[in-house]
């Protein structure tokens, strides 16, 4: 009998399939089904982006309202819709006839004198002339409100005006007191809260004086060359005051006075410069806001490498049943992408809210027309900046997922392994790192600045790397020491997985950053507070009638004796043409565009001046009788790409003055003496109407001294306008601060940024504390030698940091001084030793704060875990 055995089938076990209906929708569905779970690890990530994108959008965000202020309110800014400004004349008959015949002209003008009070006190003033059409646009706000004819008018032999509250303090005045200026006698009836068109007129060294314009000529003030601004501004009718139609005006009052010389500005550039110095502080409150975003970008490449390590045994599930490298990465990807959205829309509504905060909490104490608004535009580049940041950041530890196998993966949370990402998320970081870069350049005011900011990154980026490296090396190198606890700080610096390297990338960028600020501040503090003053002139005397020169410099000597006298000729004029192309066709350099963009102050002078040294061709001494020359700074002349023989032509006093260049200067500006950028030949303004500029230096000058000489010069030529240095800089001073403030508060974010990411650093290290503390306290270690050992740990590497931090920030700060303000670096000793401390102190007080946590674990719980 036979046993028919049929043989068993091959058994067939079906190969997990990890099902992808659509790549992208799989890995979101997987992304958000891993973050039910909460957003523990992330809050540091979240908060370092939200804080980066917080302060991009809100600086650009308060920018923007404060440009659509400008704009919407230029007509009310500039006082009509087109103004034209001439310096030391009038507008000539025929040139106020064609400005009459396309619309409403209202004149004012400006000059500066010296107050005097029946007491005999004196201050400096910035006389205001206006006609009764003014203001014809705004509101000029008077305390008490007076009509502008009642102001003004002459009664009982004054003139009537309206005084800055400034000068009412500064003087001991009220209302109804009499001053006197020049020749003229002023009752003051009013004091000025608010002018309308103030911006535009730029910043004054005195406070506001305004009065009538045949009051300004009684004072006897307005001489042949005297330094007065007119300004004429022209309202058009309604029905032909579009922007173009504004167009054609200027280019029809330019062909009708092609010589005139006026510097013209229409509504929508009613303060050029005040829009440029703004664009300038956007951007550089825009980098340091960039400078935080990347500090937190630290943060994220620490966040997302923790946060793989925590799910190490999920990535190896995932690939067990039949996931790819390529979809590991796509799910935690859309984990980073939608953890950066959430932080950068904390950040847009944080950053949003701030030109609302702003105007709700200071009101109408800003000086500036600010328009709160929800500037999308801005808040939308600010998104890409978080997005782009988190992606730069993450892509490396995310990348590193793709080639691990699962046995790896197991292995890796005893023994950690380094993998370098595949070459295509390598290629697709430096895409993002590329655009980030295009971004941050292409779009900022200063593409230079932009540029070095960018390059600094990457190398301080590259440095900070370098520095972990070799504190790990000489770490390792070190001959082991008796002491116990300096032995185990040693090794955890070097030991894998050491917190040096995380430490010291989130540390050094912000000291880095809080080191060029402090020592930019306090250089900025030294040269306007201490060191210009010292160097500088005490007075400068302006206005000085060209036939009294000699005179008033006796009569200084007399009344000084001692003292330095300088004294030279001075007119103004503005470029109008250079090697025969137009001025408003040139395309000057960012630093050189100022001396296109109003009238200059101009000398005439036998002699090299004072301060000045050629650089580039010969003087033509004091004998010159040949063609006009002149005499440029050099690198204003390389910037509009001037040189040697080149014909610049100047309007001066309504006449194109053709000349060429004889020899280019450099100039040492921070003396504060008597320089200018345009040096001319002395035959070159040969009988033209001038005033003299004279300074006065003494040694060990006090307030006292001071107010005698402005008495007895005022009292002996009343004409003459008396300039404090002292006061001025003390006006700059306090622009100084108040810039210096802003930086600060910007910067804040940063190091806030800093101390996240180095919290988080911390964070991420503490499973593999709690092991080494555990292991240790059960070997004998105890809680107080644990501390100790830690406490040195993370102050060597504190300190290393510190040291990176203290000399990166004085090179930058020394960049910035030197290069870009063009000032002298000090080193300030003091605050490089405060940032140190602060250091330490933050560095050794976080880490203690989390060991604490780990040595409070309870070894028995932890070792049945390992």
């Amino acid at each position: 009998m036979s046993l028919a055995v049929e043989p068993f089938a091959k058994p067939h076990f079906a190969k997990p399939h990890f099902a992808k209906p659509n790549g992208i929708a799989l890995s979101l569905r997987y992304a958000l089904r891993e973050l039910r779970g909460g957003l523990r690890g992330f809050y540091v990530f979240i908060a370092c982006i939200a804080l980066g994108v917080m302060a991009i959008s809100g600086v650009g965000s308060v920018s923007a309202s404060l440009s659509e202020g400008l704009a919407r309110e230029g007509r009310t800014l500039l006082g009509g819709d087109v103004s034209f400004v001439l310096f030391q004349r009038e507008a000539k008959p025929e040139e106020v006839t064609f400005l009459r015949s396309r619309g409403t002209v209202s004149v004012a003008s400006t000059l500066r004198g010296m107050a005097r009070s029946a007491e005999g006190k004196l201050a400096l003033v910035e006389m205001k002339a206006v006609d009764d059409t003014y203001p014809m646009l705004g509101q000029l706000t008077l305390a008490p409100p007076l009509p502008m004819s009642d102001l003004v008018a002459e009664r009982d032999g004054a003139f009537g005006a309206a005084a800055d509250p400034t000068l009412l303090a500064r003087l001991s005045l009220k209302i109804g007191d009499r001053v006197t200026i020049g020749s003229a006698t002023f009752q003051i009836r009013s004091s000025v809260e608010a002018e309308p068109d103030k911006l535009a007129g730029g910043l004054g060294f005195g406070p506001r004086f305004l009065i009538s314009e045949a009051a300004l000529r009684a004072t006897g003030l307005i001489q042949p060359g005297s330094l007065v601004r007119w300004v004429y501004r022209v309202k058009l009718p309604d029905t032909a005051n579009s922007d173009r139609a504004t167009d054609a005006f200027i280019a029809d009052a330019r062909d009708a006075a092609p010589q005139a010389g006026w510097e013209v500005r229409s509504r929508s550039n009613a303060s050029p410069q005040l829009e440029r110095n703004i664009s300038r502080f956007t951007q550089f409150l825009t980098l340091v806001g960039l400078a935080a975003l990347l500090v937190g970008g630290v943060g994220v490449a620490n966040a997302v490498k923790s946060h793989i390590d925590r799910r190490l045994e999920v990535i190896a599930a995932f690939k067990a049943v039949g996931a790819t490298g390529r979809d590991v990465f796509g799910i935690y990807l859309a984990q980073v992408v939608l953890l950066a959205a959430i932080g950068s829309v904390i950040g847009l509504a944080l950053g949003a809210a701030m030109p609302f905060a702003i105007v709700g909490v200071f009101g109408k104490l800003l000086p500036l027309p600010v328009v709160p608004a929800v500037h999308a535009d801005e808040l939308a580049l600010s998104f890409l900046y978080g997005l782009l940041t988190a992606l730069a950041f993450g892509l490396w530890p995310l990348g590193r997922v793709h080639d691990v196998p699962v046995a790896a993966l197991f292995r890796d949370t005893v023994a950690a392994e380094w993998h370098r990402p595949r070459v295509g998320y390598l290629a697709f970081m430096g895409v993002v790192v590329a655009l980030l870069v295009a971004v941050v350049i292409g779009l900022s005011f200063d593409k230079r600045i932009a540029a070095v900011f960018v390059a600094s990154s990457v190398v301080v980026f590259a440095v900070l790397r370098g520095v972990a490296a070799v504190l790990m090396a000489i770490a390792r190198k070190l001959p082991r020491t008796r002491f116990t606890m300096l032995r185990l700080a040693i090794a955890n610096i070097h030991r894998p997985g050491a917190l040096t390297p995380s430490v010291v990338l989130s540390l050094g960028l912000g000291l880095a950053v809080l080191v060029t600020i402090t020592q930019i501040d306090g250089n900025l503090r030294r040269q306007f507070l201490a060191a210009l003053p010292d160097r500088a002139p005490s007075f400068y005397f302006i206005d000085i009638p060209s036939t009294q020169a000699a005179p008033f410099d006796d009569y200084l000597r007399q009344i000084a004796p001692g003292a330095k006298i300088e004294d030279v000729p001075m007119l103004r004029g503005r470029i109008v043409a250079a090697r025969g192309v137009r001025a408003e066709d040139l395309k000057p350099s960012t630093d050189s565009e100022w001396v296109l963009q109003s009238d200059r102050g101009l000398t005439y002078t036998g002699e090299l001046p004072k301060g000045s040294k050629v650089v580039e061709g010969e003087w033509w001494g004091a004998d010159y009788s040949g063609p006009p020359q002149v005499s440029m700074e050099k690198k204003i002349a390389d910037g509009l790409g001037l040189k040697l023989g080149d014909e610049v032509v100047v309007n001066v006093l309504g006449r194109d003055i053709p000349a060429k260049i004889g020899n280019l200067r450099t100039i040492d500006w921070q003396g504060l003496g008597i320089n200018f950028v345009l040096v001319f030949s002395p035959n070159a303004f040969k009988g033209a109407p001038h005033t003299h500029i004279a300074t006065l230096t003494e040694a060990g000058g006090d307030a006292t001294g001071d107010g005698k000489i402005i008495k007895q010069v005022a009292d002996a030529y009343p004409m003459v306008t008396s300039v404090r240095v002292r006061e001025v800089m003390e006006t700059v001073g306090a622009v100084v601060t108040n810039l210096a403030l802003a930086i600060r508060g910007a910067s804040a974010v940063t190091l806030i940024s800093a101390i996240l990411v180095l919290g988080g650093a911390l964070a991420a290290g503490h499973r593999h504390r709690v092991y080494d503390a555990v292991i240790l306290k059960t070997l004998g270690a105890t809680r107080l030698r644990l501390l100790g050992a830690y406490a040195l740990e993370y102050l060597l590497i504190g300190l290393a940091t510190a040291v990176f931090g203290v000399i990166a920030g004085s090179i930058a700060a020394w960049m910035i001084v030197t290069r870009l303000m063009t000032l002298t670096f000090v080193w300030q000793a003091g605050s490089a030793a405060g940032v140190v401390a602060a250091a330490l102190v933050v560095t050794v007080g976080l880490g203690l704060a989390g060991t604490l946590l780990a040595l409070n674990k309870k070894p028995a719980t932890v070792l049945r875990n390992l």
